[in-house]
């Protein structure tokens, strides 16, 4: 009986062990303003974090830009390269957006289209509360997977970045490029993976929260997608 109990007690501290050495699943964004680190919250939204995640290892964000920037609203980015063209992409995922986490300062969710299902590669950053990004039952939202945990005040040097018309943008883009070197996911010791078969990529404007009213940019007009 003594052995089983120590057995038991073994495997115990084992799977304790593991769970600890596991953590969370962190990237660093390492950017020409500086770098950030993201914790990604895949309890909350598996499908959009694997999603992310799949990018990160296939080396999607590598020199893309952080192409929308809105003071006192978020900046967006990772669909669009240094050449100001779309990234190719790969097939739209649900929109994990009734996962209970809200567009507060800090978190980071995933950009889409006017449809509901429409989210790829490109995320943004909300630097301030943002309730009208959150779901509704008359309309969808945007989904939360993750939040800044270290380095907020580079997130926050880039949304006062001086913006207007630039390339294909007409407004909103910073003047001087803000730049998505790379991005790593923390402690991972896989291969990266090869990107699957890329769809088109859809034009870079189109995929994107809905933009601050004139009124002020604290925060967003409210999306009439309804569920």
């Amino acid at each position: 009986m003594k052995y089983y109990r120590t057995l038991l007690a073994l495997c115990a501290l084992s799977l304790s062990c593991a769970a600890q050495a596991a953590g969370p699943e962190r990237v660093r964004v390492t950017t020409n303003f500086g770098s950030f680190m993201i914790e990604l919250q895949r309890d909350r939204a598996p499908l959009t974090v694997e999603n992310f995640i799949g990018y990160v290892r296939a080396g999607q964000y590598t020199n893309t830009l952080f192409h929308r920037v809105i003071s006192g609203f978020l900046i967006q980015g990772g669909g669009v390269g240094t050449d100001f063209k779309p990234k190719p992409v790969q097939k739209p995922i649900p929109n994990e957006a009734g996962n209970g986490l809200k567009n507060l300062r800090g978190t980071v969710g995933l950009a889409r289209a006017a449809g509901p299902h429409t989210g790829d590669c490109q995320f943004f950053i909300n630097v301030a509360d943002n309730a009208d990004l959150d779901p509704l039952p008359t309309r969808w939202g945007y989904a939360v997977f993750g939040r800044v945990i270290e380095g907020m005040e580079v997130v926050d040097r880039i949304s006062v970045a001086p913006t207007g018309a630039v390339g294909p943008f007409k407004s909103d883009a910073p003047l001087q490029p803000v730049v998505i070197e790379k991005v790593e996911l923390l402690g991972d010791t896989a291969a990266p993976a090869a990107p699957a078969p890329a769809s088109p990529a859809p034009p870079p404007a189109g995929e994107t929260p809905p933009a601050a009213p004139a009124g002020g940019a604290d925060s967003a007009q409210s999306a009439t997608q309804a569920k």
